[in-house]
């Protein structure tokens, strides 16, 4: 009795585990991406500060070109965990003129400074310094999660609004081959 007593409890326990792991091939902008800007929406424009103080507005980085803008911040784990891709990324696509910019919500200037030199971004990088609730740009691009990324086209419109760098990354290879 006893054994069977604890088959049942390890199988309930397994059947718990397994439906609160998540699928890896869960698509989570059906999750985090609902409140992105739509395919065909024009990019807003904005005026933000670069870590050094200069004031650039995003259109000048972004027109007549492809571009990824990457929503995140040095406090975000999964950002940070994601860099490294959009890195990669800047690294295969930009020899193409596809340009990258980097949107940050860090309130910290010293922090997001700090990353920007410890993962070596080399692209652009802008930010209001406002966490993202109180952030103009992140309610005009609808991010309410970050890492978020948008790939805008040459026209300024948006192409596609993501959560998933590996998504942005298929588009920029159907794109420019």
């Amino acid at each position: 009795m006893r054994t069977i007593k604890l088959f049942c409890l390890l199988t309930m326990l397994t059947f718990t585990v397994t439906l609160s792991a998540q699928d890896p091939t869960e698509d989570l902008d059906v999750k985090y991406a609902a409140t992105l800007l739509t395919p065909g929406s024009d990019m807003p424009d904005f005026t933000l500060k670069t870590p050094e103080g200069k004031s650039v507005r995003l259109s000048k980085l972004t027109k007549g070109h492809y571009a990824v803008i990457d929503f995140w911040a040095s406090w975000c784990p999964d950002c940070r965990k994601d860099l490294p891709n959009i890195i990669h990324m800047y690294q295969d696509f930009a020899p193409s003129g596809v340009q990258f910019v980097g949107i940050s919500h860090d309130t910290d200037a010293k922090a997001w400074k700090n990353a920007i030199e410890k993962y070596n971004v080399e692209y652009p990088q802008l930010s209001e310094l406002k966490k993202m609730a109180d952030s103009d740009v992140a309610k005009a691009f609808g991010v309410k999660w970050i890492p978020s990324m948008m790939l805008i086209g040459p026209d300024g419109k948006v192409i596609l609004a993501t959560v998933m760098s590996e998504k942005i990354r298929a588009k920029l290879e159907e794109l420019t081959k």
